[in-house]
């Protein structure tokens, strides 16, 4: 069963934290909410999320200095943030949105289904990326333990190759699928760097994997460089 991503939704008006989740549930992923930024931070520190949905007018913590935490904290670095606000100062108000550690800044009332398309594409990203770590994970585990399988019985090396191939080139047609979707939508750029990233990650995957094909040099270093 795959585990449903987290999105974490920040904003100090419970009406607007409402139509966030009604917006956002037919992604059919877990919504968390945060009252302010730092209930936002606290939340962080302890869950995993795909995306974070910050409001930038909140007293106390703005949503500007809330992510300038965010960013500062090595595990949360690299949510991530989307920018929703009330009202429109002006370009110097946006840029400082994306100065903040932003990869989108939406001014309110936003389109339900822009916001909803975008969310979706940093949810399908942070999927991706946790398919690729598990399988580095299985690969490396494997490696270490002789080829055994969960029963504790040794794998024939051909049959553990074709098994992690396989799984590999599952999650490598998915990534390839969204990139070209991404094209398709002149996304973000910050989606589309994502996605770049996550592929190139892929790459050494693959590398390393055919590497411990009969005949070639060990690629068990190699694999443990990739995650």
């Amino acid at each position: 069963m795959v585990q449903k991503a987290k999105i974490l939704l920040v904003d100090d008006r419970p009406e607007n934290l409402l139509a966030l989740e009604a917006i956002l549930s037919a992604l059919d992923q877990t919504l968390v909410r945060a009252s302010s930024g730092e209930e936002a931070l606290k939340a962080l520190l302890t869950d995993d999320f795909a995306v974070i949905l910050l409001d930038v007018q909140m007293p106390g913590m703005d949503g500007f200095e809330t992510a300038a935490h965010i960013k500062r904290r090595e595990r949360t670095r690299d949510i991530p943030i989307i920018f929703l606000t009330a009202i429109n100062h002006g370009p110097h108000h946006t840029f400082r949105g994306y100065a903040a550690g932003a990869v989108d800044y939406i001014s309110k009332p936003f389109d339900p289904w822009v916001l909803r398309a975008k969310v979706s594409v940093f949810v399908e990203l942070y999927m991706k990326n946790c398919q690729l770590r598990e399988q580095a994970a299985l690969l490396r585990l494997q490696l270490e333990g002789g080829g055994k399988s969960a029963a504790g019985e040794a794998k024939e090396p051909a049959g553990l190759l074709a098994e992690l191939s396989a799984r590999l080139a599952a999650v490598e047609e998915q990534a390839e699928a969204l990139s070209k979707q991404l094209d398709d939508e002149s996304a973000d750029a910050a989606a589309v760097a994502t996605a770049a990233h996550l592929e190139r990650k892929l790459t050494g995957l693959r590398r390393a994997l055919d590497a411990l094909e009969p005949g070639t040099g060990s690629g068990a270093a190699s694999v443990s460089s990739q995650s």
